[in-house]
This record gives structure tokens, sequence and C-alpha cells, in this order.
């Protein structure tokens, strides 16, 4: 991926700035967000930063019309403005980026881009001359005629970019804009994200990595608790100082303690391979073990095969190969015996695969565990029995929610992360599959997260961690594997380990591969 760009677009006039003042939102018991004050500066990339729960995501709704506050005023290049709907957002100048992207793969660049603004350019030629004019003039370099499903990560999240382009934003919100990107595409987008702020936008970056903030941000605002409760420039402060305005603690380490790994396999996969109904290889041949004890990461870039894995041990889908648990061999049964052979799960996507939103903690306790106790009695759902054991992990896993009784959609997505673990380390799994545990949520979650899978490890269970937070990776991993397009291609020593070296294996960086066998990974 090319991190080259052309000269930038002629700079605006006046960059367009927002103002922030005094905005209180409340919803039925909570009060999201109560007096915010922001300015942010027109022509600057603008960090705001916070734990989950802070308030950020209902200012963003509320800045991009989702949202409208009970209280307070917004202000766009010093004219008060009342948005009512995403519409009028983008009237006024502003585009948003979700952290989850919200393309067709089976659309081109073009199709994906004029959809839903088709009266600006049309959808031919003129659209197309538009299309290119943006990508070059940004660095995107983006083919209008490509199909989606041929792009990489950082391509698509280029896509997104150019979208919001296309109509017009001189404001553009990023919400955790490098979530799922190695390092070397991060350095890519930061490069757009450069000309883009010199040629007059102005960017509002949130982030929960603090250190890729102070590479990237002009001005930083820290929220805590639904308010602002400080400002600060890079120049003149530094990650343990953010992490204590966000949380009021240090800033956490994945680093794990000596070795615990043993000589006992928990998990043997051999010849492991996944076809889908078009006759594509989504997994070839994937042979590894984990030992009680061993935590084994799993780096790749999203899309090349992680997902699959995980769901073909699950038993989620049906792939040719052995799966074999703590000596007995798993490969034929279904999804609840496996689970009920000591298999916990963290899903990669906590709402689809994870939580029943609309229905309280104590019944997703039961949820994935209803054959077994406490959650059941003999053939009957077991209500008292889930209900305290909720109130444990309440207690146990710091999770933050008025009552066992509260939904789970009124949780942040820490808290929701926190409830997901103490349920899956529950039951006394032998192994534990984590994907992506650490995804969106903020440094204090993180940090207990961390301590959960670290005592897991301590305990003899196998974990099979899957992320793209390589820092997370070589923290807490024995072993390091690299999945690309569905092969394990590399197997690293976090000892020697470096997120360079990681990325340069997961996305097949040839020229780097004499550096990344340096870095400790042997790559065939």
């Amino acid at each position: 991926m090319s991190t080259s760009t052309p000269e930038a677009p002629g700079k605006t006039d006046s960059p367009s700035g927002v103002t922030v003042r005094g905005v209180t939102k409340r919803f039925p018991g909570v009060v999201a967000n109560h007096d915010v004050d922001i300015t942010i500066r027109g022509g600057t990339v603008h960090a705001l930063i916070g734990e989950n729960g802070a308030g950020k995501s209902t200012l963003m709704k509320i800045l991009y019309g989702v949202q409208k506050p009970d209280e307070g005023t917004l202000s766009v290049d010093g004219r008060d403005v009342t948005f009512s709907s995403p519409t009028d957002a983008i009237k006024a100048g502003i585009g948003m980026v979700f952290q989850h992207f919200m393309l067709a793969d089976n659309l081109t660049v073009l199709e994906n881009v004029v959809l839903g603004a088709e009266k600006a350019f049309g959808i031919g030629d003129q659209a197309r001359t538009e299309i290119r004019r943006i990508s070059d003039a940004y660095g995107f370099n983006l083919d209008p005629d490509v199909l989606v499903e041929r792009l990489g990560v950082g391509q698509r999240q280029r896509v997104e970019i150019l979208k919001v382009l296309f109509r017009g934003a001189q404001i553009i919100i990023l919400d955790e804009p490098t979530a799922v990107l190695v390092p070397q595409e991060v350095d890519a987008l930061f490069a757009n994200l450069r000309v883009l702020r010199d040629s007059g936008h102005t960017i509002l970056f949130i982030s929960h990595k603090l250190d890729e903030v102070l590479a990237i941000a002009d001005d930083i605002t820290v929220m805590r608790r639904g308010t602002t409760v400080g400002e600060a420039q890079p120049a003149a402060t530094n990650k343990q100082q953010l992490a204590e305005m966000m949380v009021g603690s240090e800033l956490p380490s994945p680093e794990t303690e000596e070795s615990t790994v043993t000589e006992t396999p928990l998990l043997e996969v051999g010849g492991l391979s996944l076809v889908d109904e078009r006759g594509r290889h989504l997994l070839r041949d994937i042979d590894l073990v984990i030992h009680r004890g061993e935590v084994l990461g799993i780096a790749g870039v999203e899309g090349n095969g992680q997902a699959e894995l995980v769901e073909s041990i699950m038993g989620m889908r049906k792939s040719q190969g052995t799966v074999v648990l703590a000596g007995q061999d798993v490969s034929g049964w279904q999804t609840r015996r496996r689970r009920e052979a000591g298999v916990g799960f963290v899903p990669e996507d906590r709402h689809r695969h994870g939580l029943l939103l609309d229905a309280p903690l104590w019944e997703n306790r039961i949820l994935g565990h209803q054959t077994r106790p406490p959650s059941v009695s003999g053939p009957l759902i077991n209500r008292k029995g889930a209900r305290k054991d909720t109130a444990r992990i309440v207690d146990e896993y710091d999770v933050r929610t008025p009552g066992i009784d509260t939904h789970a959609r009124a949780l942040s997505g820490g808290n929701q992360q926190k409830f997901i673990v103490g349920r899956e380390m529950s039951g006394d799994p032998v192994l534990l599959i984590a994907a992506h545990p650490t995804r969106g949520v903020d440094v204090g979650a993180q940090a207990d997260i961390w301590d959960h899978i670290k005592r897991a490890r301590r305990e003899g269970l196998g974990v099979l961690l899957i992320s793209a937070d390589l820092d997370e990776l070589i923290g807490l991993s024995d072993r390091i594997r690299v999945i690309l397009r569905g092969e394990l291609v590399g197997d690293f020593d976090p000892r020697t380990a470096t997120p360079k070296g990681l990325g340069a294996a997961m996305t097949g960086g040839q020229g780097d591969v004499a550096s990344t066998a340096a870095d400790g990974g042997a790559v065939r």
C-alpha cells in the first residue's frame, strides 16, 4: 500500500470550525452528556478521548444529527445550527465515518460512493471524474470501477472517507478509524489525514489508542462521565497523563509474567480447510496446537480467515480436518456439545453473537450456557441460580450497571465486554477463544480484560487470542502465528517480535520478509 500523496489541493481560505457549548443530553435514568464544552479549530485534527460511557458516542450522534441535545448550542463557522437528521449535518458540511464500514462488497467503489447522492454528479462519467479527482487530490489511489470486495481494509476505509468528501464534507468525524488497521495502514491513513488537514478540512478523531492520538492530533479533549474534563496539546503531554485524565489511573500494560506453558496439549487442529459456496478457499490446511497455560495469538488483517478459523473450531462452520479438545476428537460435534466440553467463547461481534441486547443481564448469563448449572436445574431454567451468578459476575468482573435486571443494551461497550468475559470464564472452561476481546473498549476496561486473560493462563487454561491490536498480541501471547489469505504464514516469538514486523507478514510485504524474520518471526 502506498503512503505517498500528491500535492494537496488549494487550502480553504477559512477552514470550518465547530463550537459545542453547554450541551446536555438525558435519557431515562441516565445523563449521557452534561454541560459539554468543546472548541474545534478549523483546519486541525482534534482528538476526542475518554473511557467507555464517557459520552463520546452520544456527542458524536448530536454533531451528526442523529440525536438532538436537550440543552446547549452547536455552531459551525460561528453560526448556530440545529440538526434534526444526518441530512441536516451533511448540508452543513459535516460527514462521519463509522467504526464499522458501511460498504456493499458486491458494488464498485463508484457505486458505493454515489449511493444516496446520485443527484450531485449522477452515476456515470461525471461521478467517475469527480471520484478520481478527490482520490488523486488526497492520495487515496482508488479505482472507481474496482469491486469493494477486492479491496483491503485500509483501502475500504479510504472509500468511506471518499464518500463523505464526495458529499462536500469539510468537517469529518472519524470513529475509531485505526481499530482494524496494521501499522503500515495506520501510517498511510495518517498521511491522508495530514493532506486533508493541510487543505483546510477539520477532522474530529475519536480513538482509544493514545500513542496514535499523540502522533496525529493538533488538539486533544478528554471526556469523563459525560462531560469534558480537560484539554491537552500533544507536545506538552504523554500517554500516562492522558490515561490519568481519562480513567484516573496509570496506563495498563498487557505484558504477562513468567511462562506458564506446559507440555499438555489442550487444542489440536489438523489440516483444517474451508471452502465457500463459490469454491474459494477461506482456510487451507491449518495446523496449530495450544497447550495448557498457553496463549496462542493470531495476527492478521481483517478478512484473512480469522473469523472462519474461530467459527470452524467452535463448530459453527462445517469444515474439513480435525479438532481435538483435551484429547478428545470433537470434529463431528455440534457447537453446543463443544461448549459443554469446556470451550469459552468471546465473540468478535458482541452484539450479534454475544448478547441479547433487549434482555436483562441475568438472562444473558444463561446465553450459551443453557444446559448447565447454575442456569438450569434439571430440565428447567433456574432463574434464582442465574440471577445469583449474574450478581457474582457483576461484582467480580467490575461490570458497572444499575442492577442485574438492566438490559444489556444500556451498558457501555466496555461493560458489555467485561460481562461476556465473566460469563465465559464461569463454568470452568478448559479453552478460551477470545476474538478481539478489547476492541473498542477504554484503557480501564482493557486492563481488566487483560488481567482476566492472564489469570486464565496462570490457572492452566489454553487461550486462542485473535486481535488487531499488535501490542496486545505481543504482550499477552506465548506464541504468535500470522494468518494471510486463509493460511498460517508466520511463527513469531513475542519476546522479539515488533508491530512493524508482524504488520509486514500480515500484509504479505515481500520486501519486509528479511526484517520480519529478524524481528523474531519465521515466515514461509
